[in-house]
């Protein structure tokens, strides 16, 4: 498959980036873990304690006493994250591998901390990546989880997607199979290490990893007591189908519908210009996407005369095909027989939108799902797609990944709790796929009564936020959601300098599960550079809970979050069906290597 040039450069940087990571990370593993080795780490870091516990189908791959300060990862072996976690607490280190069936087998690892605070940790995927989650059980870990992930049974980047072909079981691995039993078999393994139960336990995931924890609580209502589910991928069968559609929207490239990747950013600008000050504030973010109202005449070109805007005078200019394009974008996923099957993307989310539009042929989260999971035909081009496909991947649902079970009242009745976020500004999962999801789960759990639903499960919508963190609009992006903590670097954790419930919202739902103290709003924080936390406090904003948002008191400091309040304006009403777009933009390189490595492109982020 083919890129722009532009994607090339990105993913070209990831790698020469990455094997210097794995260089250095190497050179670090190996020098303080020679000596490592000769430690215990305490008594039940070992293989024949672990290996006394799991079933005939496990066994222990690898136990490993890691120093404080110390690193640990496969960064030679792990394709989707090579680089691993450093400055480490003590801890011991640990790799089970599972036969899943005859023809296939997952891998997962835990992390154990010395200091332990009787919690339990899992967290999540990225795309359709295969590789245990070493970066974020670094993160978690050094909270004073005992941390899970698993590898998903396969090892590959996170748009390969060549695993799947001719693989039903393996499939079935990444679907929920391998999260499940990682699950099960490490709350074992944890609880003989530790000689004690479990307190409390948790997960929580972004994007694939948002989908994962959706799935397995509604197949395993009791394998968390909170769990943290970031711009969800959840709706598989249908979101994967129209990311394969969404080419024909946009190629071939010598016809008058195709937006080329460099138009995007001054489209994004253009939007933000609009729409921005619809929350009162003139800051760069469109705070209120749903109520953005794309005026189109001042994007389409004059044709040298009399332009309602700067933008439709421009070099910049759409044409009528290509506003149609931006259009079947903002809509969502209509079938040629006109059923409206999938929301389309917010306001704001221009200048991620690469990530869906501008691969040759089409992105491999769409076109890889239709050759490898769907068709088993390798042979399989875009340009075949039809809404027929839509029907089968609803009949058959590849590996049972789609997490499209809305009665969620066995996780509520046993005290579970749900914090799910979503940034405004997604390009890859669109953030009204959350809203969806939310409105059927508010039906089929709470008979339509968002009030109950608020009881255990709470959404979050993130203004100027692309695919589970990072912002091109200096938006506040970071609040311990999955992921974040290693775009700001591998040896970080929570939100630099703000490591309280105030500020994290996985510390928030430890709070709201533990002590009762229900998720309202979370701090956001941004830095003068977005991705370097020692560069200065940018910004900071709470971000609502649903149904409220952010208002600001028309007095205090924009940047400052106590200048701004929940109010009781609603940011979306659940209308996740929403036909607009924008915000403002520039294409940050390490944005692209973030979402290509993630995920995200996705990728889709830090996924619907």
């Amino acid at each position: 498959m083919k890129c722009s040039g532009f994607l090339q450069l990105s993913v070209h940087l990831l790698v020469v980036g990455s094997a210097t990571a794995i260089g250095w990370a190497e050179n670090l593993h190996n020098t303080d873990n020679n000596n490592a080795r000769r430690q215990t780490g305490g008594s039940g870091c070992n293989v024949e304690t672990l290996s006394a516990v799991l079933p005939s189908s496990a066994k222990v791959e690898r136990v490993e006493y890691v120093s404080a300060g110390s690193s640990f990862g496969e960064p030679l072996t792990d394709l989707m994250y090579p680089i691993p976690p450093t400055d480490l607490p003590e801890l011991c280190a640990v790799i089970i591998s599972v036969a899943s069936s005859v023809t296939s087998a997952y891998r997962f690892g835990i992390f154990l901390p010395m200091e332990w605070n009787g919690r339990f940790l899992t967290v999540g995927n990225g795309g359709f990546g295969g590789g245990i989650n070493w970066l974020d059980m670094g993160a978690g870990v050094k909270h004073g989880f005992a941390v899970i992930s698993t590898d998903t049974g396969h090892n590959s980047t996170t748009g390969d997607t060549l695993w799947a072909f001719d693989n039903p079981e393996i499939r079935t691995d990444w679907g929920w199979r391998a999260l499940h039993g990682s699950v099960q078999l490490g709350k074992t393994l944890v609880s003989t290490y530790y000689s004690k139960p479990i307190s409390y336990s948790y997960y929580s995931g972004c994007s694939t990893g948002g989908r994962q924890g959706l799935k397995e609580i509604q197949i395993s209502p009791n394998s968390f007591d909170g769990v943290l589910v970031g711009a969800p991928a959840w709706y598989t069968s249908h979101l994967n189908t129209w990311v394969c559609k969404i080419a024909s929207y946009n190629w071939p490239s010598n016809e008058p519908k195709h937006i080329d990747w460099q138009l995007l950013p001054p489209i994004a600008d253009e939007v933000v210009r609009q729409c921005d000050g619809n929350d009162g504030v003139t800051d760069g973010i469109i705070s209120l996407p749903e109520q953005c109202n794309i005026d189109y005449d001042a994007m389409r070109c004059s044709n040298g005369g009399h332009a309602p805007s700067d933008f439709a005078a421009s070099d910049n200019c759409l044409n009528e095909e290509q506003i149609g394009t931006l259009q079947s974008l903002y809509k969502g996923y209509v079938t040629d027989a006109g059923e409206h099957v999938l929301p389309g993307y917010l306001p704001g989310s221009e200048s991620q939108l690469y990530t869906v539009l501008n691969y040759s042929q089409s992105s491999p989260f769409g076109l890889g799902y239709i050759r490898n999971f769907l068709l088993n035909d390798p042979m399989f081009e875009a340009t075949q797609y039809n809404d027929s496909l839509l029907q089968l991947a609803d009949e058959f649902d590849p590996g049972n990944a789609t997490a499209n079970n809305y009665n969620l009242s066995a996780f509520r009745d046993r005290g579970g709790k749900v914090v799910m976020y979503h940034g405004s500004s997604d390009g890859l999962v669109p953030t009204t796929a959350a809203s969806l999801y939310y409105e059927r789960a508010v039906d089929g759990t709470s008979g339509g009564n968002v009030t109950l639903m608020r009881e255990f499960f709470r959404r979050l919508e993130v203004p100027g936020m692309q695919h589970c963190g990072y912002t091109s609009v200096d938006a506040p992006w970071a609040f311990g959601g999955a992921s974040q903590a290693s775009i700001l670097g591998n040896n970080t954790y929570s939100v630099p300098g703000f490591t309280d419930s105030a500020h994290d919202i996985l510390l928030a739902l430890v709070d709201w599960v533990e002590n009762g103290a229900p998720v309202d709003q979370v701090i956001a924080t941004t830095w003068n550079d977005p991705t370097d936390s020692s560069s200065g406090v940018k910004r900071q904003r709470p971000i609502c809970t649903y149904p409220t948002t952010a208002t600001w008191d028309g007095s205090g400091n924009v940047d400052d979050a106590a200048s701004w309040s929940c109010g009781n304006n609603t940011n979306s009403t659940n209308q996740p069906e929403v036909h607009s777009a924008g915000s403002r933009t520039y294409m940050n390189p390490l944005s692209v290597m973030m979402d290509v490595f993630r995920a995200m492109s996705i990728l889709t982020s830090q996924s619907t």
